[in-house]
């Protein structure tokens, strides 16, 4: 109820005021049943812009510390992603990839929309990085269609560290839906995985046209944040 309540009544019409959202290839949701909405992720503001546009709800994989923050804050932001239905996932140990699986493909078993971004962070310099397999994982478990989506300007109004978003118009496209029952049964093949992964970024680079970087974003982050530690040092 509340996630209706946001969308219809409170966060939804503010955000299509304020952002006026250009909405290309809308048409491509499905109107019904199960499917995995794809995305690059380039700001805190995905969360809610395209969500905000589509008629359908739509459940995305939350990290597991928007829910666990500390102080007053963090009550607040996890009383209201838990509000609109967003699933937490820790991502972090062993299991974390099984537990993030288990959740999505709950998700889908009920008929629902999963918004997933494959990257599996955000973007911190605005480029498109290498997707993780989670995705086609619950693609072929679930067999279901996986529409593409590319937000453009969500860097721009919010980068990383940013709180306030600067008030511009942005674009959301959405692609044709990607079929993969051809690999239907072989969700347990690691190449099969992988291709079925790169097919869904080589979409989403198609829409979004951003630089592509054939490596995980968290690992070039953390590389970035290494050097910069080892600079602070060394001063």
């Amino acid at each position: 109820m509340f996630y209706h309540l946001l969308k219809h009544v409170l966060l939804g019409p503010l955000l299509r005021l304020l952002f006026r959202p250009r909405i290309e290839g809308l048409e491509h949701i499905p109107a019904q049943g199960a499917a995995i909405v794809a995305g690059n992720h380039l700001s805190f503001s995905d969360h809610f812009l395209m969500p905000a546009i589509l008629a359908r709800r739509i459940t995305f994989l939350a990290k597991a510390e928007y829910f666990t923050g500390p102080g007053v804050k963090g009550r607040l932001t996890a009383a209201f992603f838990r509000s609109a239905g967003q699933i937490p996932v820790d991502r972090s140990g062993r299991n974390a990839g099984q537990a993030a699986l288990r959740e999505g493909l709950g998700v889908l078993a009920k008929g629902e929309l999963l918004g997933i971004y494959p990257e599996g962070t955000r973007s911190h310099d605005g480029r498109l990085y290498k997707g993780k397999v989670g995705v086609a994982a619950m693609a072929l478990g679930a067999g279901v269609p996986v529409v593409p989506c590319a937000m453009v300007g969500t860097f721009e109004i919010q980068p990383p560290g940013r709180k306030i978003p600067k008030i511009r118009r942005v674009t959301i496209r959405f692609g044709e839906p990607l079929d993969f029952s051809r690999y239907a049964g072989m969700e347990g093949e690691r190449a099969v995985l992988r291709a079925v992964t790169d097919e869904i970024m080589y979409a989403i680079l198609g829409l979004s046209g951003q630089e592509y970087v054939d490596r995980y974003a968290a690992d070039v982050k953390a590389e970035e944040e290494a050097r910069k530690k080892a600079r602070r040092t060394a001063r």
